[in-house]
């Protein structure tokens, strides 16, 4: 099988210097183990020889859950274990061995039951893990372009502009459609609807089973194929509650079990004291559209791309581009969105330094100037005497961007742009 070189390559080998223990989380199936294998080969370049276990071996398992000392000297560091979760019995005895010999990148670990395993690991391992976020394939990796953490910057996007290919619209609904797995893009005669099929009954009876709060698999299933039919969307829980024919505290309570293991992300809105109508609900993105299109029964991209919900896959697959960028560099991403009680909405909001940028994002190739319109309501937040006067609480907003099916990167006018969406 091909291996995709990964954009986090870099960023989990800079935490691997910082700290004794590397943890790197993320979905099932997106690479994590490959990802980290891959870099060992390197290491061994160098002399250092790094043992491998997994615990989804039944008799490894069991040792480390038995008898995690023993474990620990039959797999000494350096070491990769893959699937921690299943074994967090080993976590304070990782402690006790990196307190000892205070080495770097001694333990790599991977685990994707996050919602079960964060919790363990901030007890045991506090101030002793990195931990690296992974999601699924980029479309920096997929084309192997430069990945860069996403910004508004007009001259950044020039610069892309050279190493970029452009791509049409049934081209970027392909990509849309089939997902961002690399075992769909690593090899080619993998069925698409087998292979999610796959992996949502994995995710069903290997992850979700676990979990005292879900008792039913199939209705955690609906509510997963409701959740995926309001992507994009803000998050009402009595709407999700009644559609998945659920409680209102279930729903909540199912979603943070979506949002923890990776499958969707919720992005919280935009506030500050100068902007005093803004609606306070999170919005709700897919992060990966293949998944969705699986969960909602679309059959091809070009049904897809004609459907009812093109815009709000198309919003979600930006959504998730722009979110991956930040993560395999390592960083938090800084988004946010804005909603009022007019019903004014700006779908992304990039905020930095001080700076905040607001990009809006339309399926249409020209949008037109009335697609910054809104952004207008960001002025007060840039005045300080908004503010009583307090310079220091004043925002300065940047350069906006229209993401679009644009052919080629254009002014808007003096302050923002349209933005192709193949060059984010």
């Amino acid at each position: 099988m091909v291996y995709i070189k990964r954009a986090a390559e870099e960023t989990i080998e800079r935490v691997s210097k910082m700290f004794p223990v590397l943890l790197v989380t993320g979905p099932r199936q997106v690479g994590k183990t490959t990802l980290l294998q891959k870099l060992a080969e390197t290491e061994k370049q160098s002399g250092i020889e790094r043992k491998y276990v997994t615990l989804d071996d039944p008799d490894a398992r069991y040792l480390a859950k038995t008898d995690p000392a023993m474990f620990l000297q039959r797999y000494s560091p350096p070491v990769l274990i893959d699937e921690i979760q299943y074994a967090t019995e080993l976590l304070p005895y990782i402690k006790m061995r990196v307190d000892r010999s205070k080495r770097k990148g001694d333990f790599w670990l991977t685990g994707s039951q996050v919602f079960r395993l964060m919790e363990h690991v901030s007890e045991s391992l506090a101030g002793r893990v990195g931990i690296v976020n992974l999601l699924g394939l980029s479309d920096a990796e997929i084309c192997q372009t430069p990945s860069e953490p996403f910004s508004t910057d007009a001259e950044r996007l020039m610069n892309r502009l050279s190493v970029v290919k452009p791509r049409g619209l049934n081209e970027i609904y392909r990509r849309i459609f089939k997902g961002s797995m690399p075992e769909l893009y690593a090899d080619e005669n993998v069925d698409w609807e087998i292979y999610y099929r796959s992996y949502v009954d994995t995710y069903l009876q290997r992850d979700i089973r676990d979990l005292t709060q879900v008792a039913d698999e199939m209705q955690f299933y609906n509510f997963m194929t409701v959740a995926a039919a309001h992507t994009s969307k803000p998050v009402v829980y009595e709407e999700l509650a009644n559609a998945a024919g659920v409680t209102a505290p279930t729903a909540k309570k199912w979603l943070s079990i979506l949002v923890s293991s990776h499958i969707a992300a919720l992005v919280q809105p935009y506030y500050n004291n100068v902007l005093k109508r803004v609606v306070k609900m999170p919005l709700l993105h897919f992060l990966d559209t293949g998944l969705a299109a699986y969960l909602l029964k679309w059959g091809s991209p070009e049904a897809l791309e004609r459907g009812a919900m093109s815009g709000a896959f198309f919003e979600s697959y930006v959504f998730s581009e722009i979110y991956k960028s930040y993560l395999n560099a390592g960083k938090e991403p800084p988004v946010f969105y804005y909603r009022d009680k007019d019903q004014k909405e700006i779908d992304l909001l990039i905020y930095q330094d001080g700076v905040l940028s607001p990009v809006e994002i339309k399926k249409a190739a020209s949008p037109g100037s009335a697609a910054v319109k809104n952004f207008t309501v960001l002025e007060p937040i840039a005045k300080p005497k908004a503010f009583g006067g307090l310079e220091t609480l004043k925002t300065e907003i940047g350069t906006g961007n229209v993401i679009c099916m644009a052919e080629d990167l254009l002014p808007v006018d003096e302050k923002n742009w349209f933005v192709p969406v193949w060059l984010i």
